[in-house]
């Protein structure tokens, strides 16, 4: 490691472990701002400390009680400003698309220590706008589901189930989920199946737009694990740290699904193409092969939440489907009730915004942004709920990672209509270098 992947280990895993984060734990209990470590490279410091351990296992700032002697330690032994101030030192000397890209990073990871400070009480407030800029290199806007609602309410008219009666579009929602829901009990079989099915079509509609090397490289090696009472939907846990007799990587992950969560069969096959293929395993596979034979730098092997390349990530997730079937519009899938599904699962990220922009924004109530969620974006009473709660009034993920989606979405959305699919898809993939939802102009521009 040269002292630029110095800086950004120790900045990265640094701001992970202060806000209870442990990159090297296979679940997403125990995961937080860092999503991947498969480098083989020591780990820092700012993870190997001892003291880090002791505030890893209190939960970091992030924990109901803040556990303060644990935080004062770590931050005496961790100097977590120099780190970010290294980092982005080192990438003024690198070349104009990575060094906007580290720059980026460096943006966000001061954004995330500052919000760490001001939840310590050592800090002023960190302003909105600068915490959704940070992570998706826009300000914040309301979500518009209009659109979108009244497209669902069409395909529900033609399919049966008429928003015109009693109860009107959420009783029409509720109906078509149940007839089509998922059963979780049997969801590794189902998920097995499913994926098989998204790694064909990838292979079709992705695959040859792509350097002929990443052609053999695993896109979906996971396994899906329900799991009981989980504060999230679901979490895909990159690990790729598995080798070969030989030293190769396996690329292997896992996806931990909420066994509570209320899914149709339509929305668990936007979900596998999000997650898995072509989707965030995809994304990470490449990358990873990527950096193996030395065509990505150190950065692409610890990849960050709340940040602009975390935007693009979830941007290319959440258009997955439409990679993968090859079109650039939901109404031109092939089956209406698949088009349904993926329009409710793009209102739910628009309801996620919502939510970060009513909390955050306009300081409203957790029952009013729920009911508002329910109502307008359509989302079951679970997500409604959970958006509202957990995830939108948390003081990091409410301000930086909700927005990150429809932001993601949208901007992949409109490369993909502007560029063919030989130019866009190798620069979203990080074939041409790193890139995030900023610097993908860049790659494509040049």
């Amino acid at each position: 490691m040269n002292q630029l992947d110095l800086f950004v280990a120790e900045a990265v895993l640094g701001i992970d472990t202060l806000w209870g984060g442990d990159v090297m734990c296979p679940s997403g209990v125990g995961r937080f701002i860092a999503d991947s470590w498969f480098s083989d490279e020591p780990l820092p410091a700012a993870y190997a400390h001892p003291t880090a351990a002791l505030l890893r296992q209190s939960g970091g700032v992030g924990a109901k009680e803040i556990d303060r002697n644990a935080v004062e330690a770590y931050l005496r032994a961790v100097d977590l400003p120099a780190a970010i101030a290294g980092l982005r030192k080192e990438a003024a000397n690198c070349p104009e698309s990575r060094r906007a890209y580290l720059s980026g990073l460096a943006g966000s990871l001061d954004v995330m220590w500052d919000l760490a400070m001001e939840v310590l009480g050592k800090g002023d407030p960190v302003p909105y706008e600068r915490s959704v800029v940070a992570s998706t290199a826009r300000p914040p806007v309301p979500s518009r589901p209009e659109a979108k609602r009244e497209r669902v309410a069409e395909l529900f008219g033609r399919a049966g189930y008429s928003p015109a009666q009693p109860g009107g579009i959420l009783d029409a929602v509720d109906a078509w989920r149940r007839e089509r829901v998922t059963p979780m009990a049997s969801v590794k079989a189902l998920g097995q199946a499913v994926i098989a099915h998204f790694n064909a079509l990838a292979a079709k509609n992705l695959v040859p737009h792509l350097p002929p090397e990443l052609a053999q490289v695993p896109r979906a090696n996971i396994d899906f694990l329900p799991i009981k009472d989980a504060w999230f939907s679901g979490s895909m846990n990159y690990i790729g740290r598995a080798r070969t007799d030989s030293g190769a990587p396996l690329y292997e992950a896992s996806y931990e699904i909420n066994a509570s969560l209320e899914i149709s069969y339509p929305e668990f096959e936007q979900l596998v193409s999000h997650e898995v293929v072509p989707g965030h395993v995809t994304t990470f596979a490449y990358l990873q092969n990527l950096y193996v034979r030395g065509k990505a730098g150190f950065e692409a092997t610890v990849l960050t939440m709340n940040t602009r390349a975390a935007t693009l990530f979830e941007g290319i997730a959440n258009n997955a489907i439409l990679i993968a079937h090859g079109v650039t519009e939901v109404d031109q899938l092939p089956d209406e009730d698949l088009q349904i599904g993926v329009l409710l699962a793009l209102l739910q990220d628009d309801a996620k915004n919502q939510s970060s922009y009513m909390t955050w924004g306009e300081g409203r109530e957790q029952q009013e942004v729920a009911a508002t969620l329910r109502r307008d974006f359509l989302v079951t009473e679970e997500r409604a709920s959970k958006l509202s709660g957990a995830w939108g009034r948390h003081p990091l993920l409410g301000r930086m990672y909700l927005p990150a989606y429809r932001a993601g979405t949208d901007k992949v959305a409109e490369l993909r209509r502007r560029h063919p699919a030989a130019q866009v898809l190798p620069a979203l993939y990080g074939c041409n270098d790193l890139v995030d939802i900023e610097t993908i102009d860049l790659v494509l521009n040049s």
